[in-house]
């Protein structure tokens, strides 16, 4: 082709998901519009987030990329952009998603696919237990010896719950399990928003050997919410902290589960092995602990996934099928309980037990390598200048950050747009005075400056420190979509988050779930092989 750009057609892509070699499959297209028509096996990497998310998703620059989209050219661009980066195996699927299903292939709605997939194909094939939201809802009301186990996030949990239950996110059950559960004789619950985290959580606790009852809240708080039961908002139960003998139930349950699913755990030499081997193979080395324990300290090459999310969203963190994945924490539990389902998807995976006292051991937030940022030429406004300039009316603001973070709180006056929609959304803003980018933590504002002072003849500036920056120094952020320069399909909302037929988005939601064990019945694609029992 005259771009230079190699192409490979959908018969020659199908031959490469199946080949043996490491592959990346990547779609260039925001995830609100990804998640209407996809391939299976793809990570959504928008255009407009590429340089934030590329080096975690595909950390080795000689593996196998692909990028898709539907047509709408941003495949192309993306490519482009990744060979800039250093990235030498990089083509565009010919005819994109579409091309695709013209070749009698599979496509599918939704976000993070896999995960969910793989869910119901556990409940299948293992015959994962579970309870209906009224019959939960009886035994909470006759006093039964029942304990609920929420498995999503803390912050979900927060949100929105099942009454009496407790935060205890996905990797963390069996680890708390003996400490958390008041006897063997207790019912165990284990729900999250729909379906994936409650049937593999209960599934966990089930494969761990625990005595108990053990079951999935079937479709999760949707479901408690369809059948007219009230939703808790603000809980805040958490485990108590793990006893010794807790650790060591939760030890011999994770080595239970190691036996069963083959898992294999490594020392640091290992690692240090594959580390000088990644130019040749993609590692990935990810933290499943608790974001509070991993910034308390950490190993210095891992980064924070908790493993319960890990598992729920891997085409998030992990991008190149048939690379290294090293999960690490400091007792195995963990660690070991995340790989088993991780392996049962398709990955090759290894546990490392890792402590201060074994070095290279360091505290805080994990800074994503982002390619271009330092050279990226910007004029930068502090918070305070910016505040001056809006009250004189000099200045216009467009955020960049995501439009779900935008609705909830940003820049009184500022204008929302997507990056790679910069050129359309810039129409929209009033920029007599000049334009100031900002975005969460400044970054993204940074590396889409250049490519705005191309589109307009007004000087561009960007917001130091970002909008976190702006409420750092203590000014006030309004809420709400007032001023969209770009239609918000930046994400994809959950049922929940529907401001209109919400109760019909999760029937929806949820039966759309259930089917996607009958479309990995007839699609040769992934890569699973559920260990059951």
């Amino acid at each position: 082709m005259s771009d230079g750009i190699k192409r490979v057609d959908a018969r020659q892509l199908k031959a490469q998901l199946h080949d043996g070699g490491e592959i990346a499959l990547l779609d260039a297209r925001e995830e609100g519009i990804f998640g209407r028509r996809h391939l299976l096996m793809t990570s959504c990497l928008p255009l407009s987030q590429l340089e934030l998310l590329v080096d975690n998703l595909v950390p080795r620059r000689g593996a196998r990329v692909v990028w898709c989209d539907d047509g709408e050219g941003l495949a192309l661009s993306a490519a482009q952009k990744t060979i800039a980066l250093g990235y030498q195996d990089v083509a565009v699927l010919d005819g994109g998603v579409a091309a695709w299903e013209a070749a009698g292939h599979r496509v599918y709605s939704g976000v993070h696919v896999p995960s969910k997939a793989f869910a119901e194909v556990v409940e299948h094939e293992a015959g994962t237990p579970w309870i209906s939201a009224p019959d939960l809802q009886a035994l909470i009301g006759s006093g039964a010896d029942i304990a609920i186990y929420d498995s999503r996030s803390y912050e979900e949990y927060h949100n929105n719950s099942i009454p009496t239950a407790i935060s205890v996110p996905g990797a963390e059950l069996v680890y708390r399990f003996a400490d958390l559960t008041p006897s063997p004789e207790t019912t165990v619950i284990v729900n999250c928003g729909g379906r994936t985290r409650s049937i593999i959580g209960a599934q966990a606790l089930i494969s761990a050997g625990f005595r108990n009852k053990i079951v999935s809240l079937k479709d999760g708080t949707m479901a408690w919410h369809l059948s007219g039961l009230g939703v808790v908002n603000g809980a805040a139960r958490r485990p108590p902290e793990v006893s010794v003998n807790g650790l060591a139930a939760a030890r011999e349950a994770a080595a239970r589960v190691a036996a069963k699913c083959g898992i294999v755990r490594i020392d640091r030499a290992t690692l240090a092995r594959w580390r000088a081997e990644s130019a040749e193979r993609s590692l990935y080395v990810i933290d499943v602990r608790t974001p509070e324990e991993y910034e308390a300290g950490h190993l210095l090459w891992a980064r924070s996934v908790p493993g319960g999310q890990l598992v729920q969203e891997t085409d998030a963190h992990a991008a190149t099928w048939g690379g290294r994945i090293v999960l690490v924490d400091d007792n195995g539990v963990r660690a070991t309980m995340t790989a088993s389902w991780l392996k049962q998807m398709g990955w090759e995976v290894a546990v490392l037990i890792a402590g201060p006292a074994d070095g290279d051991w360091v505290t805080g937030r994990h800074d994503s390598f982002v390619p271009g940022l330092d050279s990226a030429a910007t004029q930068a406004i502090d918070a305070a200048a910016l505040r001056h300039r809006l009250d004189a009316g000099t200045v216009s603001v467009i955020d960049l950050d995501f439009s779900r973070r935008y609705i909830q709180g940003h820049i009184p006056g500022a204008w929302f747009a997507i990056r790679a929609d910069l050129a359309k959304a810039v129409t929209h803003v009033p920029a007599s005075g000049g334009i100031v980018l900002t975005s969460r933590d400044g970054a993204l504002a940074r590396l889409a400056a250049p490519e705005l002072a191309a589109l307009v003849s007004v000087p561009v500036m960007v917001l130091s420190g970002g909008t976190r920056g702006w409420v750092a120094a203590g000014l006030p952020l309004e809420t709400g979509a007032g001023h969209m320069a770009s239609e918000a399909n930046d994400v994809a909302l959950s049922a929940r988050e529907r401001g209109q037929n919400r109760e019909a988005a999760m029937r929806e939601y949820l039966a759309w779930e259930i089917a996607l064990v009958s479309d990995m019945a007839a699609d040769d694609d992934h890569r699973f092989q559920v260990v059951a029992g």
